[in-house]
């Protein structure tokens, strides 16, 4: 497994952002600091009438379960404006499955433990429920929290994947490893909802791309996700004005517009057997010079 990368230019752009909480790549979050004057918070929301032509905003709906709007965010690609992140952050921990930017292609999320959103989630995307789940990870941390990792390498000749993955995260791939128990059964749900698979794997993924980026950071725990496609096409959305017209309808909670993708998908690597072998050629980190 050859894979390299270019070093993260989102880093200095974290250590500037005014998010509600700090963007950063420890999991850890610090109190917050008492200030001079009051906070008003602006909740973006959207308007009821839809434009399948352009987004609408409105700052006066607020997200409840079962309500027929959708809120829809728009932001820079650039990460100028991340501060507009805050109720979508909100809306996930209140169990809202909704289509955040990843560094390849829209992805339709919903937060790891809620059973009842992972649920709406296959709903919405249309899969069955042998289909697997993957994970969007903020660090190696949580990689390793839920799955067994990545193999160290031994003095009997084995390589040192780690070491060659950490050179490449965050970037567009997806490693399929196996999983702890920490991973909710939902997340390799089989058939059932009494019965899962018995070889417990999941995908996990730490796009490089700083609004995903955000969103994960500001986040108790990892993202369940899959990507967004027509309903009857196997074929990727690329354009979020398109995404919101079509899902909409089908229970979407919310849209974060981060600009038009490419149909280039993350290379895939199943890390389960005795060597790494890639299952699906995407999108791959530029090489160093």
């Amino acid at each position: 497994l050859a894979m390299a990368t270019t070093a993260n230019p989102t880093t200095d752009l974290f250590s500037r952002l005014s998010f509600r909480r700090a963007v950063s790549p420890s999991p850890l979050r610090l109190p917050s600091l008492p200030t001079p004057t009051p906070r008003i918070s602006v909740a973006i929301v959207a308007l009821h009438k839809r434009n399948p032509k352009r987004l609408k905003y409105d700052s006066q709906r607020q997200f409840t379960r079962g309500d027929g709007g959708m809120l829809r965010v728009q932001v820079e690609p650039s990460g100028e404006d991340f501060w507009k992140l805050d109720p979508v952050v909100d809306l996930i921990n209140s169990g809202a499955v909704g289509v955040i930017p990843t560094d390849t292609v829209y992805s339709i999320v919903c937060d790891l433990s809620n059973n009842d959103s992972i649920e709406r989630l296959r709903r919405i995307k249309g899969i069955v429920n042998s289909k697997p789940l993957s994970i969007l990870c903020r660090s190696l941390r949580d990689i390793d929290t839920y799955t067994t990792g990545f193999p160290l390498g031994t003095n009997q000749g084995q390589a040192n994947i780690f070491r060659a993955v950490k050179r490449i995260l965050p970037g567009p791939y997806t490693f399929i490893l196996p999983a702890t128990k920490e991973l909710p059964k939902q997340c390799i749900k089989h058939g059932s909802s009494t019965r899962y698979a018995k070889r417990r794997q999941v995908g996990v993924r730490m796009p490089d791309d700083p609004i995903c980026q955000a969103i994960l950071q500001n986040l108790e725990e990892p993202l369940i996700c899959t990507s967004v496609k027509y309903l009857a096409e196997d074929e990727w959305i690329l354009d979020p004005v398109t995404i919101a017209d079509i899902y909409e309808p089908l229970g979407l909670d919310f849209i974060v517009d981060g600009g038009a993708r490419i149909a280039d998908p993350s290379t895939v690597v199943d890390m389960t057997g005795s060597y790494p072998t890639i299952i699906r050629q995407g999108k791959c980190s530029p090489r160093k010079p």
